[in-house]
């Protein structure tokens, strides 16, 4: 569900706009990962907290 919900979230925000998302999700961390190279976006810092991720997603497109 992460994936669904970051994509939904990035397409609401300005190209150069930064998106912050926390995820809970084990899986959350290779798949918005892998999301962010196959869509074009980037990661522009993640950090993780016991078993909360965040990441600082740029929209590039």
């Amino acid at each position: 569900m992460p994936i669904a919900m970051t994509k939904e979230e990035i397409e609401k925000i300005q190209i150069g706009q930064i998106l912050k998302v926390e995820a809970d999700d084990p899986a959350a961390e290779e798949d918005i990962t892998r999301w962010a190279k196959r869509t074009g976006h980037l990661i522009l810092k993640f950090q993780k907290e016991g078993t909360l991720m965040t990441f600082y997603i740029k929209r590039m497109k």
